[in-house]
Protein backbone atom coordinates (compact mmCIF):
# COMPACT_ATOMS: atom_id res chain seq x y z
CA UNK A 1 0.00 0.00 0.00
CA UNK A 2 1.04 3.68 -0.08
CA UNK A 3 1.50 6.54 2.39
CA UNK A 4 0.69 9.47 0.09
CA UNK A 5 -0.70 10.21 -3.36
CA UNK A 6 0.67 12.74 -5.87
CA UNK A 7 -1.62 13.97 -8.65
CA UNK A 8 -0.02 16.29 -11.22
CA UNK A 9 -1.33 17.64 -14.48
CA UNK A 10 -1.84 20.73 -16.64
CA UNK A 11 -4.43 23.36 -15.85
CA UNK A 12 -8.06 22.29 -16.44
CA UNK A 13 -7.12 18.60 -16.67
CA UNK A 14 -9.44 17.53 -13.86
CA UNK A 15 -6.92 17.38 -11.01
CA UNK A 16 -9.19 18.85 -8.35
CA UNK A 17 -12.02 16.44 -9.14
CA UNK A 18 -9.64 13.47 -9.17
CA UNK A 19 -8.09 14.53 -5.87
CA UNK A 20 -11.48 14.93 -4.24
CA UNK A 21 -12.71 11.55 -5.53
CA UNK A 22 -9.67 9.80 -4.10
CA UNK A 23 -9.87 11.75 -0.84
CA UNK A 24 -13.42 10.56 -0.29
CA UNK A 25 -12.57 6.99 -1.24
CA UNK A 26 -9.37 6.76 0.81
CA UNK A 27 -10.31 8.91 3.82
CA UNK A 28 -7.79 11.41 2.52
CA UNK A 29 -7.10 15.13 2.66
CA UNK A 30 -6.13 17.24 -0.36
CA UNK A 31 -2.98 19.37 -0.15
CA UNK A 32 -2.45 22.01 -2.80
CA UNK A 33 0.63 21.75 -5.03
CA UNK A 34 -0.19 24.61 -7.41
CA UNK A 35 1.65 27.94 -7.16
CA UNK A 36 -1.34 30.06 -8.22
CA UNK A 37 -3.98 28.43 -6.03
CA UNK A 38 -2.24 29.66 -2.89
CA UNK A 39 -3.54 33.23 -3.37
CA UNK A 40 -6.43 34.37 -1.20
CA UNK A 41 -7.78 37.06 -3.57
CA UNK A 42 -8.18 34.80 -6.63
CA UNK A 43 -10.21 31.67 -5.82
CA UNK A 44 -12.16 31.92 -9.09
CA UNK A 45 -9.33 32.94 -11.41
CA UNK A 46 -7.20 30.06 -10.10
CA UNK A 47 -10.09 27.54 -10.00
CA UNK A 48 -9.63 26.70 -6.33
CA UNK A 49 -11.93 24.01 -4.89
CA UNK A 50 -15.17 25.65 -3.80
CA UNK A 51 -16.99 25.43 -0.46
CA UNK A 52 -18.95 22.35 -1.54
CA UNK A 53 -15.74 20.45 -2.36
CA UNK A 54 -14.09 21.52 0.89
CA UNK A 55 -17.10 20.28 2.83
CA UNK A 56 -16.60 16.79 1.38
CA UNK A 57 -12.92 16.46 2.36
CA UNK A 58 -10.27 18.61 4.06
CA UNK A 59 -8.33 20.90 1.72
CA UNK A 60 -5.05 22.51 2.83
CA UNK A 61 -2.82 25.31 1.42
CA UNK A 62 -5.51 26.85 -0.77
CA UNK A 63 -5.93 30.63 -0.63
CA UNK A 64 -3.66 31.08 2.37
CA UNK A 65 -1.27 33.70 0.91
CA UNK A 66 -1.95 37.39 0.10
CA UNK A 67 -1.40 38.11 -3.60
CA UNK A 68 0.81 41.07 -2.77
CA UNK A 69 3.23 38.84 -0.88
CA UNK A 70 6.30 37.23 -2.45
CA UNK A 71 5.70 33.48 -2.17
CA UNK A 72 8.45 31.08 -3.23
CA UNK A 73 8.92 27.35 -3.66
CA UNK A 74 11.02 27.46 -0.50
CA UNK A 75 8.11 28.80 1.50
CA UNK A 76 5.84 26.23 -0.12
CA UNK A 77 8.17 23.47 1.06
CA UNK A 78 7.84 24.73 4.64
CA UNK A 79 4.06 24.95 4.35
CA UNK A 80 3.80 21.52 2.72
CA UNK A 81 5.85 19.91 5.47
CA UNK A 82 3.50 21.41 8.09
CA UNK A 83 0.41 20.38 6.09
CA UNK A 84 1.71 16.82 5.80
CA UNK A 85 2.09 16.63 9.58
CA UNK A 86 -1.42 18.04 10.02
CA UNK A 87 -2.95 15.44 7.72
CA UNK A 88 -1.07 12.63 9.43
CA UNK A 89 -2.45 13.86 12.76
CA UNK A 90 -5.95 13.50 11.26
CA UNK A 91 -5.14 9.87 10.39
CA UNK A 92 -5.93 10.65 6.77
CA UNK A 93 -4.07 9.93 3.53
CA UNK A 94 -2.29 13.04 2.15
CA UNK A 95 -3.14 13.67 -1.50
CA UNK A 96 -1.00 16.36 -3.14
CA UNK A 97 -2.74 17.91 -6.15
CA UNK A 98 -1.44 20.57 -8.50
CA UNK A 99 0.26 21.72 -11.65
CA UNK A 100 3.52 23.27 -10.46
CA UNK A 101 6.44 21.04 -11.32
CA UNK A 102 8.85 22.72 -8.89
CA UNK A 103 6.48 21.98 -6.02
CA UNK A 104 6.54 18.28 -6.88
CA UNK A 105 10.33 18.42 -7.08
CA UNK A 106 10.39 19.90 -3.57
CA UNK A 107 8.16 17.08 -2.36
CA UNK A 108 10.15 14.26 -3.93
CA UNK A 109 13.69 15.56 -4.38
CA UNK A 110 14.15 18.30 -1.79
CA UNK A 111 15.31 21.89 -2.09
CA UNK A 112 18.48 23.74 -1.29
CA UNK A 113 18.66 24.53 2.42
CA UNK A 114 19.20 28.26 1.91
CA UNK A 115 19.10 30.35 5.11
CA UNK A 116 16.14 32.75 5.45
CA UNK A 117 16.67 36.00 3.58
CA UNK A 118 16.57 39.03 5.93
CA UNK A 119 13.70 41.41 5.27
CA UNK A 120 16.10 44.30 4.74
CA UNK A 121 17.93 42.41 1.97
CA UNK A 122 14.64 41.39 0.34
CA UNK A 123 13.28 44.94 0.40
CA UNK A 124 16.52 46.38 -1.00
CA UNK A 125 16.58 43.78 -3.80
CA UNK A 126 13.01 44.49 -4.81
CA UNK A 127 13.63 48.25 -4.76
CA UNK A 128 16.65 47.73 -7.01
CA UNK A 129 14.58 45.63 -9.41
CA UNK A 130 11.95 48.36 -9.66
CA UNK A 131 14.64 51.00 -10.15
CA UNK A 132 16.76 49.36 -12.86
CA UNK A 133 14.50 46.65 -14.35
CA UNK A 134 14.95 42.91 -14.66
CA UNK A 135 17.39 42.90 -17.57
CA UNK A 136 19.83 45.24 -15.87
CA UNK A 137 19.53 43.26 -12.63
CA UNK A 138 20.27 40.10 -14.58
CA UNK A 139 23.32 41.79 -16.10
CA UNK A 140 24.61 42.72 -12.63
CA UNK A 141 23.96 39.20 -11.41
CA UNK A 142 25.91 37.79 -14.36
CA UNK A 143 28.90 39.96 -13.44
CA UNK A 144 29.00 38.52 -9.91
CA UNK A 145 27.48 35.07 -10.39
CA UNK A 146 27.77 34.05 -14.07
CA UNK A 147 26.87 30.39 -13.50
CA UNK A 148 23.50 31.10 -11.90
CA UNK A 149 22.74 33.92 -14.33
CA UNK A 150 23.43 31.66 -17.31
CA UNK A 151 20.63 29.35 -16.19
CA UNK A 152 18.07 32.17 -15.93
CA UNK A 153 16.17 34.03 -18.60
CA UNK A 154 17.09 37.75 -18.51
CA UNK A 155 13.35 38.52 -18.63
CA UNK A 156 12.44 36.42 -15.56
CA UNK A 157 12.03 38.85 -12.63
CA UNK A 158 11.10 36.30 -9.98
CA UNK A 159 14.07 33.95 -10.41
CA UNK A 160 16.56 36.75 -11.08
CA UNK A 161 15.41 38.52 -7.93
CA UNK A 162 15.72 35.30 -5.92
CA UNK A 163 19.27 34.67 -7.16
CA UNK A 164 20.26 38.26 -6.34
CA UNK A 165 18.76 38.02 -2.83
CA UNK A 166 20.60 34.79 -2.08
CA UNK A 167 23.90 36.22 -3.31
CA UNK A 168 23.44 39.41 -1.29
CA UNK A 169 22.35 37.61 1.90
CA UNK A 170 24.76 34.66 1.91
CA UNK A 171 27.68 35.69 -0.27
CA UNK A 172 27.32 32.40 -2.13
CA UNK A 173 25.82 31.77 -5.59
CA UNK A 174 22.41 30.15 -5.71
CA UNK A 175 23.77 27.21 -7.74
CA UNK A 176 26.14 26.33 -4.90
CA UNK A 177 23.25 26.03 -2.48
CA UNK A 178 21.26 24.00 -5.01
CA UNK A 179 23.98 21.38 -5.26
CA UNK A 180 23.32 20.31 -1.68
CA UNK A 181 19.53 19.98 -1.34
CA UNK A 182 17.77 19.34 1.95
CA UNK A 183 15.87 16.10 2.54
CA UNK A 184 12.74 15.70 0.41
CA UNK A 185 9.48 16.34 2.24
CA UNK A 186 8.14 12.90 1.32
CA UNK A 187 11.39 11.04 1.93
CA UNK A 188 10.86 7.44 2.99
CA UNK A 189 7.14 7.39 2.16
CA UNK A 190 5.53 4.95 -0.25
CA UNK A 191 4.06 7.08 -3.00
CA UNK A 192 1.38 6.59 -5.65
CA UNK A 193 2.19 8.99 -8.51
CA UNK A 194 -0.41 10.04 -11.08
CA UNK A 195 -0.04 12.37 -14.07
CA UNK A 196 -3.34 13.39 -15.65
CA UNK A 197 -2.72 13.62 -19.38
CA UNK A 198 -5.99 14.19 -21.29
CA UNK A 199 -6.12 14.32 -25.08
CA UNK A 200 -5.05 17.71 -26.37
CA UNK A 201 -8.41 18.55 -27.98
CA UNK A 202 -10.32 17.80 -24.79
CA UNK A 203 -7.91 19.83 -22.69
CA UNK A 204 -8.26 22.81 -25.04
CA UNK A 205 -12.06 22.56 -24.83
CA UNK A 206 -11.96 22.33 -21.03
CA UNK A 207 -9.82 25.49 -20.82
CA UNK A 208 -12.25 27.42 -23.03
CA UNK A 209 -15.25 26.21 -21.02
CA UNK A 210 -13.60 27.21 -17.75
CA UNK A 211 -13.14 30.84 -18.77
CA UNK A 212 -16.66 31.13 -20.16
CA UNK A 213 -18.08 30.14 -16.77
CA UNK A 214 -15.67 32.09 -14.57
CA UNK A 215 -15.37 35.38 -16.42
CA UNK A 216 -17.93 37.43 -14.45
CA UNK A 217 -16.68 36.55 -10.96
CA UNK A 218 -13.13 36.51 -12.26
CA UNK A 219 -13.62 40.08 -13.45
CA UNK A 220 -14.31 41.21 -9.89
CA UNK A 221 -11.15 39.47 -8.69
CA UNK A 222 -9.10 41.06 -11.47
CA UNK A 223 -10.32 44.53 -10.51
CA UNK A 224 -9.27 43.92 -6.90
CA UNK A 225 -5.75 43.03 -8.09
CA UNK A 226 -5.22 46.06 -10.33
CA UNK A 227 -1.88 47.75 -9.63
CA UNK A 228 -0.23 44.52 -8.52
CA UNK A 229 3.57 44.74 -8.61
CA UNK A 230 4.53 43.03 -11.91
CA UNK A 231 7.55 41.41 -10.24
CA UNK A 232 5.30 39.41 -7.90
CA UNK A 233 4.41 35.81 -8.82
CA UNK A 234 0.69 36.56 -8.52
CA UNK A 235 1.00 39.05 -11.39
CA UNK A 236 1.26 35.99 -13.66
CA UNK A 237 -2.26 34.81 -12.83
CA UNK A 238 -3.75 33.42 -16.02
CA UNK A 239 -6.40 35.75 -17.43
CA UNK A 240 -5.54 38.65 -15.15
CA UNK A 241 -4.19 41.01 -17.82
CA UNK A 242 -6.97 40.60 -20.41
CA UNK A 243 -9.69 40.79 -17.75
CA UNK A 244 -8.19 44.01 -16.40
CA UNK A 245 -8.09 45.39 -19.93
CA UNK A 246 -11.77 44.50 -20.30
CA UNK A 247 -12.61 46.08 -16.93
CA UNK A 248 -10.96 49.31 -18.10
CA UNK A 249 -13.00 49.25 -21.31
CA UNK A 250 -9.96 48.67 -23.51
CA UNK A 251 -11.16 45.39 -25.07
CA UNK A 252 -14.50 43.62 -25.40
CA UNK A 253 -15.57 40.69 -23.22
CA UNK A 254 -15.16 38.20 -26.06
CA UNK A 255 -11.65 39.43 -26.82
CA UNK A 256 -10.68 39.21 -23.14
CA UNK A 257 -11.87 35.62 -22.95
CA UNK A 258 -10.06 34.80 -26.20
CA UNK A 259 -6.76 36.22 -24.93
CA UNK A 260 -7.13 34.44 -21.58
CA UNK A 261 -7.91 31.12 -23.26
CA UNK A 262 -4.96 31.44 -25.65
CA UNK A 263 -2.52 32.26 -22.83
CA UNK A 264 -3.84 29.38 -20.72
CA UNK A 265 -3.53 26.90 -23.58
CA UNK A 266 0.06 27.99 -24.15
CA UNK A 267 0.78 27.61 -20.44
CA UNK A 268 -0.83 24.15 -20.37
CA UNK A 269 1.34 23.11 -23.32
CA UNK A 270 4.46 24.13 -21.39
CA UNK A 271 3.21 22.21 -18.36
CA UNK A 272 2.66 19.05 -20.41
CA UNK A 273 6.16 19.30 -21.88
CA UNK A 274 7.68 19.78 -18.42
CA UNK A 275 5.77 16.87 -16.87
CA UNK A 276 6.59 14.46 -19.66
CA UNK A 277 10.27 15.38 -19.55
CA UNK A 278 10.77 15.57 -15.78
CA UNK A 279 8.22 13.10 -14.41
CA UNK A 280 8.41 9.91 -16.50
CA UNK A 281 8.02 7.83 -13.32
CA UNK A 282 4.41 9.04 -12.92
CA UNK A 283 1.60 6.83 -14.24
CA UNK A 284 -0.18 8.70 -17.02
CA UNK A 285 -3.98 8.59 -16.79
CA UNK A 286 -6.68 10.15 -18.92
CA UNK A 287 -9.20 11.68 -16.50
CA UNK A 288 -11.87 11.83 -19.19
CA UNK A 289 -11.91 8.07 -19.79
CA UNK A 290 -13.02 5.47 -17.27
CA UNK A 291 -13.20 5.67 -13.52
CA UNK A 292 -10.33 7.50 -11.85
CA UNK A 293 -10.55 5.32 -8.75
CA UNK A 294 -10.41 2.07 -10.72
CA UNK A 295 -7.47 3.35 -12.74
CA UNK A 296 -5.73 4.47 -9.56
CA UNK A 297 -5.89 1.00 -8.08
CA UNK A 298 -4.49 -0.46 -11.29
CA UNK A 299 -1.35 1.68 -11.09
CA UNK A 300 -0.88 1.42 -7.32
CA UNK A 301 -1.38 -2.32 -7.02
Amino acid sequence: MFDAVLIAGPTASGKSAAGLALAEHLNGAVINADSMQVYAEAPVLTAQPDAAARARAPHLLYGHVPARELYSVGRYAEDARAALAEVKAMNRVPIFVGGTGMYFMALEQGLASIPPIPGSVRDAARALLVQIGVRELHKRLAARDPETAAALRPSDPQRTLRAWEVLEATGRPLVEWQRAPAAPILQGLRLARILLDPPRAELRAAIAARFETMVEKGLDEARALEGLDPSLPAAKLLGLRPLLAHARGEIARKAAIGEAVTATRQFAKRQVTWFRGRMPHYARLDPYIGNIIAEFYEISA
